[in-house]
């Protein structure tokens, strides 16, 4: 007992010295808060070095609680990342960019749209330098945007094409007695055709064709343009597999050491000293500016993940907080009008639906103008359907309008490891679901005919927000994703633009001149769960990131299907594309 009492007596302890050193730690941030700012000096460099995940939104503000115990995570928002190379441009003291890495997690739509900033930039008159050990396929495509492009001497370009590889289970199905019973409408809805088959459907090999073919074309185009080099022939024929070989082919502009290129920053600049600001510095410097902002606003409200029936969190749409965003922002009278950033590939069609619902009735206060990430497809092109207006990049994946249902299934197992189930009911009407007995086709056709209802209505919803009829969006449906050039062809969009053209548009369309702009959802910091056991496991470990880092990331993605209940409006999440 009295090892008991000493153990929570301790424990007590712990806590109270880990309070109080947190309110030390923010009465010292908001102590030091006037010198946070980094003063940025003229004929400065912005140096833009960043690691990590790189999720589309990532809230403004300093959190020194998470600061001072290390729960913050290596978390780049790609809104803070736009607004610091935006401010750049228009900052007479920075002169130039100096790009030496990018995260690997970021999209393709992202890289467009960083790409086309970039080049906002050096219409400015100032210079993009790029420099790195080795370019992914990605990494080179945004930088060869840049003025001058170096490596170092055992560097390489990867320059390969595009492709995306799916993985197939129904054999395993069959070898292991477990099987996912599969209801769907729409048939390019391939994100359960890996349960149903061991080889891609025609009809599933034709749209991922299509798609990175699609893709290609406009990285083709992009490189071509930057670099004036055959891509196809570079493609073909290895030019990056060296640093000699890319440059002998044009693909890069010099093979140096860092410290070499930092010296080539210098000479550019004409500083016998190097002056540059990291990237996170200067958009701390840009998000302590934005505090201030009074006037007019242009609301963005940023949906990111994949989306379940719930409260949802920053990197997971709920319906809950996505309804409360949608509220606040058209409920703001400083708000004149709502852009809905999208970034997912759909889930919970509940959910999507009742986000839908949100949107039509923010847009009887106030227009509603839709900016599309690398993903908005499925739910994911439900929930901005309805938009007054729907902007994408050509990288942008879109469409994908069908609906599932999947079933798992162990009766097989169940019985040859000598498990028996027995079911004692009120009432044998067939509406009846066991993981381990047969499934009851009375039951199958009762959520058969749910999936039917939830398609119909998602092709009423469409129909609706672009004016067509039904028939018509049927024919361009049916679960089949598309390229936001594509889907720009066929009326799913209305244009081709970044975040920065549907605000500007927003803008435009209620005659806004000067704004600030307005982000939602707000995130408060919840002290419950900062000092939750949880709180401290995420710190020292993510199965995620061990998954994903050991190849097994195609896991997590069935997983994350599996979980979700009901309905599911969905991308295709087998479809990965490098």
């Amino acid at each position: 007992m009295n090892f008991i009492k000493s153990v929570l007596s301790s424990m007590v302890a712990i806590w109270l010295v880990i309070v109080v050193f947190v309110l030390v730690g923010i009465g010292f941030v908001v102590a030091i808060s006037d010198d946070i700012v980094e003063e940025v000096k003229p004929n400065t460099v912005l140096e833009i070095d960043l690691s990590g995940e790189m999720n589309d939104f990532a809230p403004n503000g300093i959190d020194p609680v998470s600061e001072v115990l290390g729960f913050e995570e290596k978390t780049v928002g790609f809104n803070n990342v736009c607004k610091a190379i935006e401010g750049a441009t228009y900052d007479k003291n920075i002169n130039g960019i100096s790009i030496t890495n990018l995260p690997a997690t970021m999209g393709w739509a992202q890289a467009t749209a960083l790409r086309k900033m970039l080049k906002t930039f050096k219409s400015k008159g100032k210079f993009v330098y790029a420099y790195n050990d080795v370019y992914s396929q990605k990494d080179y495509y945004v930088n060869s945007i840049a003025d001058s492009v170096f490596m170092s001497p055992l560097g390489y370009v990867e320059l390969k094409g595009l492709h995306s590889e799916v993985l197939f289970y129904k054999s395993f199905q069959e070898k292991y007695g477990v099987k996912m019973e599969v209801i769907r409408h729409g048939k390019y809805k391939s994100a359960v055709e890996p349960f149903i088959a061991d080889e891609m459907s025609d009809s599933n090999e034709k749209q991922i064709s299509e798609l990175i073919q699609g893709l290609w074309t406009e990285i083709h185009k992009s490189i071509f343009t930057s670099r004036k080099i055959n891509v196809e022939q570079a493609v073909m024929n290895y030019y990056g597999e060296s640093s000699k070989a890319a440059l002998e082919n044009n693909l890069i502009d010099g093979v140096v050491y860092k410290d070499t290129y930092q010296d080539k920053l210098k000479k550019r600049l004409g500083n016998d000293k190097l002056k540059k600001i990291s990237i996170t510095n200067y958009i701390t410097n840009q998000s302590l500016l934005s505090l201030a902002a009074k006037g007019d606003q242009i609301a963005v409200v940023y949906a990111q993940g994949e989306i379940i029936y719930g409260e949802g969190e920053l990197t997971v749409i709920g319906q809950k907080k996505m309804i409360k965003a949608l509220n606040k922002a058209a409920d703001n009278k400083n708000v004149k009008a709502i852009v809905f950033r999208i970034n997912s590939p759909g889930g919970s069609a509940l959910a999507s639906d009742l986000i839908w619902r949100a949107v039509e009735k923010a847009k009887e206060k106030k227009p509603v103008i839709v900016s599309m990430g690398n993903l908005a497809a499925s739910g994911g092109y439900y929930i901005a359907a309805g938009a007054d207006r729907i902007f994408a990049e050509p990288t942008t994946i879109t469409g994908s309008i069908g609906v599932f249902g999947m079933l798992p299934n162990a009766a097989q197992l169940a019985k040859k490891i000598g498990i028996n189930a027995q079911v004692v009911s009120t009432h044998n009407n067939g509406a009846h679901y066991s993981v381990v007995q047969p499934l009851d086709m009375r039951f199958k056709k009762v959520v058969k005919n749910s999936i039917e209802h939830i398609y119909d209505e998602f092709l009423d919803r469409v129909s609706k927000g672009r004016n067509m009829t039904k028939n018509q969006v049927d024919e361009i449906a049916q679960g089949r994703v598309w390229t936001g050039l594509k889907a720009l062809e066929i009326g799913l969009i209305d244009e081709l633009g970044g975040l920065d053209s549907a605000i500007a548009y927003a803008a435009n369309k209620v005659n806004v001149k000067e704004y600030s702009l307005k982000e939602y959802p707000e995130y408060e910091l919840d002290f419950k769960e900062l000092f939750s056991l949880g709180t401290f496991l995420k710190s020292t470990t993510n199965i995620d990131a061990v998954l994903t880092n050991t190849g097994l990331d195609k896991v997590i993605a069935v997983k994350k299907v599996l979980e979700i209940k009901g309905a599911q409006a969905r991308i295709p999440f087998e479809i990965n594309v490098e």
